[in-house]
């Protein structure tokens, strides 16, 4: 791996000779008047030499000149904004090409057990929550960890029930594949001994058959949680784009989107307050057949705006490896043969996919297990050799546990991995409701990041927020170093699976760029491209790894407009 010292080493070199490049190839003329200038910076670019450059110049939302500060002068005219940026770092903003920002943004403004560890301050939290909020029919929100309630991540309704007893309780876990509800929920959604298990869920049950409280999977959607209103879900993602343009996100892909959320998306575009690239990934739902490919050719037409591209379909293959319904090659090491939950039958998925893809979208897979994923590249093999390679950039997200025989299968069939870095080190979850419950050598193949990257894949990185922090730079670090971004280890988790600094910082922009269908027009530092940036409060390459997660954006561009921080902060 390239060490960082000698990033640092190369750093000066880099930018000299991007400077003399760009200089070469960049126009002047009178037409191109910047309207902001940035100069004296560590300009990274992120093209497709990994150049760096010292200023950049806007005009009308587009960058108009990259390269040197003395070159920068032709472009700066009386009513040109300059801005010296002192040596700060400056990159193409950020996309999270896997995350969920109106639930998340509601669950954040409402009940939010995210930061909390421990059963005691979960109860505590919702008590407080319940007495604040008296005239609330229902009591929801969520984040709270499987870890805190051992193997299996059993969350008991009798807790709730100590704290709130008169009204229902739904809360998922932090993850969304778990549901823990009160005794009043399990009465109102007619839950009892006889309730059989949904297909593509499980009611946690006692020895005596009687629901526990905790619902996986699609057993959640027995419980009849009133739906956000419109007006909740537009106050959620005003939230969520307010955090996330604070981490330096511009453009994301919602993981699973309804109409409901199309509709929130669309009135806060329409606004001017939608400061997001939006890839809409639609809902497959599993209790529809191929019919429902119509109704999503609507919703692609009606939805799709200036920043909203409803044009890809997420499909869930399975559940999640901690309460054993994530699809595997081989049984978990717990009784009953037990090999997950498979959301779609194999031959079924193919015929799905085949026909999304000639139908020009692009498919969005959920695959935790190595047979998940395994099913979703046989259906984007069936898929291309149908319709041949129609360029749609399916991808994977999550990739928990891959067989190794299925590595090189990514670059062979163009799917991009798409990974949640933060989830790679040695947390509770991996230590102590994975690794004993699945065979230890394969165990070594566990969100294996370096060997997809060296297989020559793309790598993309989505955060999952809420499930983890939505925060890149904790992403990237945990990438890098394979341990926990906060201290919480340290000691590298299957080291051989790291990664160097600038693919990684790749996963976030270029690729991700990639993924989302805009690497014409973002994702690097380029002449014409939209002038989607963020300034760092120090220089990636020049830190030690374990201290990328304390960087700070102090200034996101949209289009070159200001969505956080001030440009005057940086005077």
């Amino acid at each position: 791996m390239t060490t960082r010292i000698d990033e640092i080493i190369r750093l000066p070199v880099y930018m000299a000779l991007a400077a003399a490049s760009l200089m070469a190839c960049v126009p002047h003329s009178g037409n191109d008047m910047a309207e902001l200038a940035l100069k004296g910076g560590a300009v990274c670019t992120m093209d497709g030499a990994r150049s760096w450059a010292e200023a950049v110049a806007i005009r009308g939302g587009r960058i108009v000149y990259v390269g040197t500060d003395e070159g920068l002068q032709a472009h700066v005219g009386p009513g040109t904004r300059i801005v010296d940026l002192k040596g700060r770092m400056l990159m193409p903003a950020f996309q999270d090409a896997h995350v969920h920002p109106i639930s998340s943004g509601i669950e954040s403004i409402t009940l939010s057990l995210s930061g909390l560890d421990t059963v005691s301050e979960y109860l505590a939290a919702i008590r407080e929550y319940a007495e604040a909020n008296p005239d609330l029919a229902w009591i929801t929100g969520g984040g709270w960890l499987m870890s805190a309630f051992g193997p299996g991540g059993i969350a008991d309704r009798g807790l709730l029930d100590t704290v709130v007893s008169e009204r229902p309780v739904f809360l998922w876990s932090a993850d969304g594949h778990t549901a823990w509800a009160n005794s009043r929920a399990l009465e109102l959604a007619g839950i009892t001994n006889e309730t059989p298990d949904p297909p593509d869920g499980r009611i946690d049950r006692d020895q005596e058959g009687a629901a526990i409280g905790s619902l996986q999977e699609g057993a959640g959607a027995l419980v009849p949680v009133p739906d956000p209103t419109d007006a909740e879900r537009q106050d959620g993602l005003r939230y969520s784009i307010r955090h996330l343009n604070g981490y330096g996100i511009t453009s994301v892909q919602d993981a699973s989107v309804v109409e409901d959320e199309l509709r929130a998306y669309g009135a806060l575009d329409a606004a001017g307050e939608l400061s997001l690239r939006v890839v809409a990934s639609l809902l497959w739902d599993r209790d529809q057949g191929l019919e429902q490919i119509a109704d999503l050719e609507r919703l692609r037409d009606e939805y799709t705006a200036a920043n909203v591209d409803a044009g890809t379909v997420k499909i869930f293959v399975d559940g999640i490896m901690e309460n054993y319904t994530a699809a595997m090659l081989e049984p978990y090491l717990v009784p009953g043969n037990v090999r997950g939950i498979p959301m779609v039958d194999p031959g079924e998925m193919k015929e799905i996919v085949t026909r999304l893809d000639a139908r020009g979208f692009q498919a969005h897979f959920h695959a935790i297990g190595d047979a998940a994923v395994r099913s979703a590249l046989d259906a984007v093999e069936a898929a291309r050799r149908a319709n041949g390679n129609l360029g749609h950039r399916h991808h994977i997200a999550h990739l928990e546990l891959i067989d190794p025989a299925d590595i090189q299968r990514f670059r062979e069939l163009g799917v991009t991995a798409n990974f949640q870095p933060l989830w790679a080190y040695a947390d509770p979850y991996i230590t102590e409701l994975t690794i004993p419950f699945i065979d230890p050598e394969r165990s070594r193949w566990l969100y294996p990041i370096g060997s997809v990257y060296r297989s020559g894949a793309v790598l993309a990185f989505g955060s999952d927020w809420s499930v983890s922090s939505a925060n890149p730079f904790e992403q990237i670090e945990t990438a890098v170093t394979r341990m926990g971004a906060l201290g919480e280890t340290t000691t590298p988790f299957l080291p051989a699976e790291r990664i160097d600094l600038p693919e990684a910082i790749a996963a976030f922009t270029t690729n991700a760029a990639y993924v989302n269908r805009s690497d014409s027009e973002t994702g690097s530092i380029e002449v014409d491209k939209l002038a989607d940036l963020i300034v760092l409060d120090r220089n990636l390459f020049a830190i030690p790894p374990d201290e990328i997660s304390e960087t700070k954006v102090l200034l996101t561009l949209f289009e070159g407009r200001v969505v956080h921080g001030d440009l005057e902060a940086l005077r």
